[in-house]
């Protein structure tokens, strides 16, 4: 019954919560402020509960009662010890010491229902494309244009740099003999996989096995051979077959893949711990003492085919470790509201990434079904157990209480295809939470400490390389390894040329231009002249509690005396005082300050970071009455800083109402520049599609689109669509002239989505381009943009400048891409973003798309500085993440000419 304790609910503490700490991923630790940080910001796991009805259960005698479940449950399914969604909780991109955001990467809060029913592309990744014998042809997507020759520029001065990659002088290029190796009955643990096939190494003779496809360079007499073996746990007889499946030849395209398997293997001799999908080193680990965390290092490797050789790639990344379960949190949730913990157990559990202590695999928690139990009774291989029992007798491990609730996850859609069942229950005491809590978030502190000991300068980034480097060479395990299979891996990081790119002057009002400074912005100079579009702020409002009204009063006063030397006046504002902090208050107040002088702005005050509050206000004045709005919280009003503050509130103002800041000199002519994203909706189980153009020559006026979609063929219609909308409104603003050319920056697309992208979103805008210009001859470049990548540059062991490309060596064949340091960082070690062009008709050189790419970094008006993508690229991002944490639907299109979104 639900709100009913649960006696047996004690202090379970045991070597579950010790044992296998839980973990965070912390793959990227940016450090330079990239832009003014939002008033509220909400990243991480949203907290919201199911959306199924709940369903009542009396409880048996004895057993303890939990209450109630969702009612997703069809039947008792078998529950652990199969693959899970594996999905880490990463650190988000663009961070500083005093703002470090994790986030938890999920795919928001579907129901499992729906979560089935969906068509998930990226869940092809990974997947192997098995040749038959004989077939040796290289199988890879070409993306680079026919008519593109050379992708390498010349502008710019040449430097040296070093990346963290090595040569790999030598290679096997043996021809490999592919087979599969099944169990029956199915064995879920690869590592008991692994020891089952070694018991035939005398027949097998060498081979590479990774715990499904098995590599040899002998061909097998007997094909398919089949071997017997007894699993220890329970002595079930298990049968092995080994069935051919292909020949892979040096050359072929998944030839790669044996390599990665064999630095896999050889990451496991260095008594690394596999967590997730990366190793990391636990007797390396730095602890937090003060916060009950551990930090384990790491490394990430990847060995491709880039231009002109083998390449590894090998990154440092960290991996946070916490010592609580899903039981501990279950604990605190009953002890801080007994009558409700269900709910709010839920809240906090339900999208989250659990570890699990028995095989070391990640899962996403999709519900809580308080009706099972590990007392519950399930068909485990024609025999009914319980939960219980089948941990005992699968990993040895006994569960304290029997009266828990599990938690379901449902398995990955090519475990669906297998024939598995759909559904995966999970003990919550031998589940290690991960990703970092939101109190954790909130705490200075321990951000503070994370972020000293994983974020890396580029000296102790190289230092780590090597370090990783030699222990390969040293090792002698792995050295007899290496030299088994023909390979051997360079001494040093890899060396290449880049070339710096001229720096951009930055045009302000009155045709003042101005470089950037050292620090890589232009702050200074941007207080110092006017702007180059001010807007006259002759009517706006402001909302603030009655207790701050002084405080406001005088950061108006600031707020006046900074726009003076910007030309940006302010009129005196219509004040609205609330008397209390509730949102039907602040509600009421933008009601009567929209009937009482029809403002062009509102100025809200916030009592604090509440996301309900800031998400109905921003719902209010974006989509039910559409109104730009400022919000500022009320430990701004006073800050010592204040000046700087009043700075940048007065230029987000003069952004939301129509004007502009600065501009950069992009020379070419009729260029309409479109920046796409997506991001999930955590709460309402859809996705967000942004599109954002460029609608004149200073990129000063924006157009945005938004739309709500649920598949991929969804996206593609409304992208279409969107894109379409783009097309119109730059001709109303081009005395009906449409673009002579378009480049088209998209984000939000993984690797195994860039097949689908290539094929249907750039064809159907092709296809709508041929009838907006009448069979007339357009020109269009869509590049997507990849931020999240394992790719570092040094410069003698310093960040390289910003400004900094690359177009060889560390580039795909295959591909017309090139990798941008555009930022300028003054802490840890800067990121690359990666651009491919996989569409290109505009004629221009390879130099003139990277420098034109790099101008458009210097546009995001809401940092006066350079950030990581293009400007619209990034203003896109700010939309989508807008609209999927706060607004959660279509914002008015009375707005869509305002970039009041920053």
């Amino acid at each position: 019954m639900e709100g009913e304790k649960p006696r047996c609910f004690g202090r379970s503490r045991g070597r579950v919560n010790r044992e296998t700490p839980t973990t965070v991923d912390i793959t990227q630790l940016e450090d330079s402020a990239q832009e003014l940080v939002p008033l509220m910001r909400a990243r991480g796991r949203s907290k919201c509960s199911t959306t199924l009805p709940p369903t009542f259960h009396a409880c048996r005698p004895g057993e303890q009662a939990w209450g109630v479940h969702s009612s997703i449950r069809d039947g008792v399914r078998r529950g652990a010890g199969a693959t899970g969604i594996a999905s880490d909780s990463v650190i988000e991109e663009g961070l500083s010491a005093l703002d470090i955001n994790p986030i938890n990467v999920s795919s928001g809060t579907k129901t499992l229902k729906e979560s089935m029913l969906d068509d998930d592309s990226s869940s092809e990744q990974g997947k192997v494309q098995i040749k038959p014998l004989g077939a040796v042809k290289r199988s890879v997507l070409s993306t680079k244009p026919e008519d593109v020759l050379s992708k390498k520029g010349t502008t710019g001065r040449v430097v040296e740099l070093q990346t963290n990659y090595f040569r790999l002088p030598t290679v096997t290029n043996w021809q490999l003999y592919q087979y599969r190796v099944d169990f029956k009955p199915e064995e879920d643990s690869s590592a008991e996989k692994k020891r089952i096939v070694r018991e035939f190494k005398e027949m097998l003779g060498g081979y590479l096995f990774d715990g499904t496809m098995l590599y040899t360079p002998h061909k097998y007499q007997k094909d398919p051979m089949t071997f017997f073996s007894t699993r220890p746990s329970d002595n079930t007889k298990i049968c092995v077959t080994v069935q051919t499946v292909g020949l892979l030849a040096f050359g072929d395209y998944h030839y790669v893949q044996f390599f990665n398997i064999l630095m896999r293997h050889i990451l496991e001799s260095l008594k690394l711990q596999l967590v997730g999908r990366y190793y990391y080193d636990p007797s390396a680990c730095i602890k937090l003492d003060g916060h009950q965390l551990e930090v384990w290092p790491g490394y990430v490797t990847s060995i491709r085919q880039h231009e002109n050789e083998l390449l590894l790639c090998a990154e440092v990344t960290h991996k946070v470790m916490r010592h609580d379960t899903a039981y501990s949190l279950l604990e605190r949730c009953c002890r801080s509201d007994s009558g409700n913990f269900q709910r709010q157990f839920k809240q906090e559990i339900l999208g989250s990434i659990v570890l699990t202590v028995y095989n070391n695999k990640t899962y996403q928690v999709g519900d809580v079904d308080f009706s099972v139990t590990p007392a519950t009774i399930f068909n485990w291989n024609g025999v009914r157990t319980s939960y219980a029992d089948y941990f005992n007798q699968k990993y040895k491990v006994k569960i304290r209480d029997l009266s828990q609730p599990m938690l379901v996850s449902l398995r990955k859609k090519r475990n669906l295809l297998s024939g598995q069942d759909c559904l995966i229950y999970l003990v919550p005491e031998l589940c290690c939470m991960t990703g970092l809590s939101e109190q954790m978030r909130k705490n200075f502190l321990l951000m503070r400490d994370l972020a000293d000991c994983t974020r890396l300068v580029p000296s102790q980034r190289m230092d780590r390389l090597q370090h990783f480097n030699r222990c390969l060479k040293t090792n002698s395990m792995i050295a007899e390894e290496l030299k088994n299979w023909n390979m051997e891996l360079s001494e040093y990081l890899l060396t290449l040329s880049g070339r710096i790119l001229p720096s951009e002057k930055i045009i302000l009002g009155s045709e003042v231009r101005c470089g950037p400074s050292q620090a890589g912005n232009w702050t200074r100079e941007l207080c110092l002249h006017p702007l180059l579009v001010p807007q006259e702020i002759d009517s706006w409002a402001v909302i603030v509690p009655n207790r701050q009204r002084r405080d406001v009063g005088k950061f108006i006063s600031a707020l006046r005396a900074a726009g003076c030397s910007m030309e940006l006046r302010f009129s005196d504002p219509a004040y609205m005082e609330v008397d209390d902090i509730r949102i039907a208050s602040y509600v009421k107040a933008i009601d009567n300050v929209l009937r009482s002088c029809n403002p062009r702005l509102i100025f809200v005050v916030l009592p604090s970071s509440r996301l309900d509050l800031y998400s109905a206000i921003k719902k209010k004045c974006c989509v039910e009455c559409p109104i730009p709005t400022q919000m500022i919280l009320n430990k701004n009003l006073t800050s010592r800083n204040i000046k700087s503050i009043a700075t940048k509130v007065a230029i987000q103002i003069n952004c939301k109402i129509g004007g502009a800041p600065w501009t950069v000199d992009t020379v070419l002519q009729g260029l309409m520049v479109v920046g796409m994203d997506v991001c999930n909706d955590t709460t309402q189980g859809t996705s967000i599609s942004v599109l954002v153009a460029s609608l004149n020559k200073p990129m000063s006026q924006y157009f945005s689109a938004v739309s709500i979609y649920r598949t991929s063929e969804e996206l593609t219609n409304k992208l279409s669509a969107n894109f379409c909308g783009a097309l119109r409104k730059y001709i109303e603003h081009n005395q009906g002239c449409l673009p002579q050319r378009i480049v088209i920056y998209r984000d939000g697309v993984g690797e195994g989505q860039i097949p689908y992208v290539y094929e249907h979103e750039v064809g159907t805008l092709k296809m709508n381009l041929e009838q907006m210009y009448g069979g007339k001859v357009y020109k269009m470049a869509f590049i997507i943009v990849t931020k999240r990548i394992n790719t570092r540059l040094f410069c003698d062991g310093n960040n390289p400048p910003p400004g900094t490309v690359v177009d060889d060596v560390i580039t795909l064949p295959e591909r017309y891409d090139f990798f941008l340091v555009s930022q300028s960082v003054q802490q840890g070690t800067v990121s690359p973003t990666s651009y491919n062009v996989i569409s290109d008709n505009l004629q221009l050189e390879p130099d003139k798309l990277q420098r034109l790419t790099y101008k458009l970094t210097h546009l995001y008006f809401n940092w006066s500085g350079t950030v990581r993508v293009p400007a619209p690229c990034q203003y896109a991002h700010k939309l989508a993440y807008l609209v999927g944490q706060a607004i959660h639907k279509t914002p008015s299109s009375k707005l869509d000419q305002l970039l009041y979104f920053l």
